[in-house]
């Protein structure tokens, strides 16, 4: 169990909005009778770290996280990212500004381990991290080259940890040794969410198109927990049956995959 004083530290705020191009109406899609946005509230809270809040713009999603038992929270419909829209609820929820780590955790990820998020917050243990996140080591060889699997690149500070030094779709670094899955899941202080919001988008991040390059090109510094299991995110109809045939072993341990 977390300090209560720790507990008060610390939001988790999860981004969600219907307008999935791949996957329309994603946040609500079916899984085992509970909306996917709520699976990812529940794992969130079980993770005991601190006040779990869904940032949206649909009142579809409101109900159903209300109806859930969980807190939400309304947010304009015209943000292109999750980061700013988590801003903005940011302001909404806690103006008194008692919270000083946000977990960012996106609402696609019903599978996500609560572990993970507790791993991303302890990186801002060191005062001079800005931004914690996490990655884990590639073990399908397809992975490596595919442009859709984001490649965490850093310099090992520990076997479990490393300080980014870039973040990239093609297969990197070079030559023979591990590749690491970045894992969008973020853990920021308050002031360097403030920052990053700030900032116009960066050269790298425009041509990767990945958002925590604005933060390094920035000069802030992001720091990566090495994990063993990578959470599905759901895009696609194909990643939605992924995520109902695991939960459903989940909840029936003896029953076979399909």
């Amino acid at each position: 169990m977390s300090s209560p004083d720790v507990f008060q530290d610390t939001l988790i705020l999860i981004p969600a909005r219907m307008a999935s191009t791949r996957l329309p109406g994603k946040p609500l899609a079916d899984l085992g009778g509970r909306p996917m946005i709520v699976e990812v509230a529940r794992r969130s809270a079980a993770a005991d770290v601190g006040r779990v809040v869904v940032a949206t713009d649909d009142e579809g999603v409101r109900a159903a996280v209300e109806k859930a038992g969980f807190e939400v929270v309304m947010t304009r419909a015209d943000h292109t990212t999750g980061s700013d829209r988590i801003f903005e609820a940011l302001g909404h929820i806690d103006p008194a500004r008692r919270a000083s780590r946000i977990i960012n955790v996106q609402g696609d990820l019903p599978t996500l381990d609560p572990a993970l998020i507790r791993a991303a917050i302890d990186l801002l243990d060191d005062p001079a991290v800005d931004i914690g996140t996490l990655a884990a080591e590639i073990t399908v060889a397809a992975e490596r080259t595919n442009p859709n699997v984001v490649k965490a690149v850093g310099s090992p500070l520990s076997p479990a940890r490393q300080r980014a030094l870039y973040f990239t779709r093609a297969t990197a670094p070079y030559g023979e040794g591990s590749l690491f899955h970045h894992i969008g899941l973020y853990a920021y202080r308050r002031a360097a969410l403030e920052r990053f919001v700030a900032l116009p988008p960066s050269p790298l991040e425009q041509r990767e198109k990945l958002e925590q390059l604005r933060a390094l090109e920035a000069g802030m510094r992001i720091d990566v927990a090495i994990v063993d299991t990578v959470p599905l995110g759901v895009d696609t109809p194909e990643d939605l049956e992924r995520a109902r045939e695991i939960l459903a072993r989940e909840s029936n341990p003896s029953r076979k995959p399909s």
